[in-house]
């Protein structure tokens, strides 16, 4: 079992089946959309 957390907020993202236990990081939808806003400026 595998968990994605946002690297911005640490929320639990989504599981997905792994064959061992680990942890990726990513952006949720909220985090990614405010990044995305803070580089138009």
């Amino acid at each position: 079992m595998g968990t994605l957390i946002c690297q911005a907020c640490n929320k639990i993202i989504d599981h997905f089946e792994d064959e061992k236990v680990s942890v990726l990081y990513s952006s949720c939808a909220n985090c990614h959309k405010d990044q995305i806003e803070k580089e138009k400026e």
